[in-house]
């Protein structure tokens, strides 16, 4: 299959190339014409009780929380009569009308309406005052729009003594848009230029990255017009596709450069990279799908645009590096060495030795690298012990945003709670007598631990014909402490069944605690899958089922690291100013199974990689040691290279606002980093030398499995490895 693909790209390169030229710019036109919106809400979730009752209120028309936000004035000690000064309520009132101006869909409540609302309040000394604003929810771009001309409109506020500011996620300093694809973009091109130390090699593999993924990310777009995707979808799409992209085709092109190296001509040295690094890539980015797909097991919003956010990107990369590198690579030919890096190494040879010595090194005390290697994975893991999942708030955002501001105004004149209300919501089947137990309710929760104020009973409307009211519960605690959430379960496990009343929470810690519930629940399952799938496919591409096994476990192990090193930045605080944090909280709930199965992924390429040459050199030579000394030493300049782009990459995820992108960009990195050095050049060939020729273990009875070692080239290279090189095309 994969001779016949690269004699086709040979063949036909110049259309393959025009092919891929017009699919990107039609992709893209497509995209920027008929593109989908992305709808970010994680809460709306009717499989929870906070999903359940949002929907009912919204139904009942109390209003969705995600489409709700407050506008918060704070004055100094030097303003009389704090917000209610007289050039203070002139200024508010003008910063109302322009807001209601903007858009007729926009509504910010009247601060100083005579009649009582729960839209208003005023902090006891009345320093602070915050006033509720509904925007618009159609989808995100119409809301953001609306947001970047709010917030222009504030900036003429001008009350002496007097800061506004917004309290919601839509309000938050957002970076410039492609900046940390442009940071990864560059540290990549870098390296890619230090490891080929040339301008047209090192430019190839982002080339061959870039089409795919503005393929991919296009057709994601395109994607949203059926499925509801959260706004970091595409972003994610981007960086993960360019990481593995650029990998895919570092691989590819490294075997074709040292095919060049060798003498072969340049037909012969598409070929001979397709059939080896071609199949390698092909069979892991099978891999990585496969295990993004496991994503899918989570089912509601999470599960399906995760897994099309990672599939999208990673599909399309692979599908370009198998397509169009090798079509780009015949027309370029011998000229894929021009335009040389000064005082760069360019000469392409796979021998490198300071990996063997490396390599023997390691050998020679397997059970002592095997002990260090998990003394590291296992300190990094401990963290993993304190893990705690749910979402950060604004008080995580640094000091200088808008939504920090507000976040601390109001923990300052009402409380942290404020921050974070509880909404008790319930239909009252009976009338008065069921608005009677509702009161009491009230009454009891007011004299629960925990509870800083409880609003009196709100009616809303009616759903199915049924009258809905709501109590608004302010804790003592912000919305992502531990102790909010203790009064979360026991209110729901406590107070509110002995009302009588079909009770349901929702709100900020609300949702957050069952999304993270939901999660953990059906984190299982999702393992299971994965590890399966991934034993499956390993063990019919090497024949062993000693490999599979060995694969998986060093994975969970580098796995732990990361999440351990998540645990201790963004719920210690171990070096969190350095990426913009600006407090400890709770891990956000969606990361760590997008991270699972994105790193699992990852992981079992570079095990493909690796062991896939030790396989060659085993098959060609039949020895178990020199095979890993030789497997180690050709490839260890490549995958060094790989995961340094991949480090980079990833690592550029902290340069986005969203604390949840910072930690899955984090994570990966540090998952990258932890495979690429203490598994691959540590544990893997102590690993390996230990069982020796039991690695390969196949049993008998499994002898009528069809072989598929040729997935990864390794019969080919075996037999390759046996005979001279053929420099003449035959």
């Amino acid at each position: 299959m994969f001779t016949s693909l690269a004699r086709w790209a040979v063949r036909n390169r110049w259309s393959v190339v025009g092919a891929w030229v017009i699919a990107l710019f039609a992709c893209i036109a497509l995209a920027g014409a008929f593109g989908g919106e992305s709808i970010t809400d994680f809460a709306d979730d009717n499989r929870t009780e906070s999903g359940r009752a949002l929907e009912t209120l919204n139904a009942a028309g109390g209003g969705s929380a995600a489409d709700e936000s407050k506008v918060v004035f704070a004055t100094d000690a030097s303003v009389q009569g704090g917000v209610n000064n007289p050039a203070v309520r002139a200024e508010v009132n003008a910063l109302r009308d322009r807001i209601t101006a903007i858009d007729p869909n926009s509504r910010m409540a009247d601060l100083y309406s005579p009649v009582p609302s729960r839209d208003v309040a005023f902090s006891p000394d009345g320093t602070v005052a915050y006033t509720t604003l509904t925007l618009p929810a159609d989808n995100d771009s119409v809301r953001q729009k609306v947001v970047d001309e709010i917030k222009a409109s504030a900036e003429e506020f001008d009350a002496p003594g007097t800061r506004v500011s917004f309290a919601s996620d839509w309000f938050a300093d957002q970076a410039p848009a492609g900046l940390g694809e442009a940071i990864g973009i560059g540290l990549a091109m870098i390296i890619l230029l230090i490891a080929f130390g040339t301008l047209v090699a090192a430019g190839l593999p982002l080339l061959t990255a870039l089409f795919g993924v503005g393929v991919g990310a296009s057709v994601l777009l395109l994607l949203q017009n059926v499925v509801d995707t959260p706004n970091f979808a595409v972003s994610l799409t981007a960086m993960l596709g360019i990481g593995v992209g650029i990998d895919y085709a570092l691989l590819i092109l490294t075997r074709f450069r040292a095919s060049l190296a060798d003498g072969v001509d340049v037909p012969d040295a598409v070929e001979a990279a397709m059939i080896t690094a071609g199949r390698s890539v092909a069979f892991a980015g099978a891999t990585v799908t496969i295990a993004i797909a496991g994503l899918l097991t989570q089912g509601g919003v999470i599960g399906p645009t995760m897994t099309l956010a990672g599939c999208a990107g990673v599909l399309s990369v692979m599908l370009a590096a198998l397509t169009l590198l090798p079509a780009l690579l015949a027309i370029i030919g011998r000229r894929v060495d021009r335009l040389k890096v000064p005082g760069v190494r360019s000469r392409p040879g796979t021998d490198g030795a300071i990996a063997t010595r490396w390599s023997r090194i390691v050998q020679l005390h397997p059970w002592a690298g095997v002990l260090v290697a998990l003394a590291i994975l296992i300190v990094l893991s401990i963290p993993v012990l304190d893990l705690r999942l749910g979402f950060g708030d604004a008080g995580n955002r640094p000091t200088s945003d808008t939504t920090r501001v507000a976040y601390d105004d109001l923990a300052r004149g009402f409380g942290d709670g404020t921050n974070g209300p509880i909404f008790v919501v319930t239909e009252l089947p009976d009338g008065q007598a069921d608005a009677a137990r509702l009161g009491a309710l009230g009454t009891s929760l007011r004299g629960t631990d925990g509870v800083a104020s409880v609003s009196p009973p709100i009616e809303l409307g009616r759903v199915d014909g049924q009258p809905v009211a709501m109590l608004i519960v302010t804790p003592t605690t912000g919305p992502q402490e531990q102790e909010t959430l203790d009064l979360v379960h026991h209110i729901r496990d406590t107070v509110a069944p002995a009302s009588g009343l079909p009770v349901e929470l929702t709100g900020v810690s609300v949702g957050g605690s069952d999304f993270s519930e939901l999660t953990l629940s059906r984190l299982p399952l999702m393992i299971a899958v994965v590890l399966a799938c991934s034993f499956i496919l390993l063990a019919l591409a090497f024949r062993s089922i000693v490999i599979p096994v060995k694969a998986i476990i060093m994975n969970l192990l580098s796995l732990g690291a990361a999440f351990g090193v998540i645990v201790a930045v963004f719920q210690w605080g171990w070096g969190m100013e350095l990426i913009g944090v600006g407090k400890v909280g709770p891990t956000e709930a969606w990361v760590p199974i997008v991270l699972f199965a994105v790193a699992f992924g990852l992981a079992m390429d570079y095990e493909v990689f690796l062991v896939s040459r030790i396989r060659e050199r085993y098959l060609a030579s039949g020895d178990a040691t020199t095979s890993v000394t030789e497997g180690l030493a050709s490839t260890a300049r490549v995958i060094t290279a790989a995961a340094a782009i991949m480090v980079c990459v990833f690592a550029s995820f902290v340069f986005f606002d969203d604390r949840g992108l910072k930690a899955m960009g984090l994570g990966l990195a540090t998952a990258v980093f932890i495979d690429a050095t203490v598994v691959r050049m540590l544990l893997v060939p102590a690993t390996m030398e230990i069982l020796g020729r039991n690695n390969w273990y196949w049993p008998s009875w499994l002898r009528w499995v069809p072989s598929l070692d040729g997935v990864h080239g390794t019969e080919g290279a075996a037999a390759e490895a046996r005979q001279p090189v053929n420099v003449a095309r035959r």
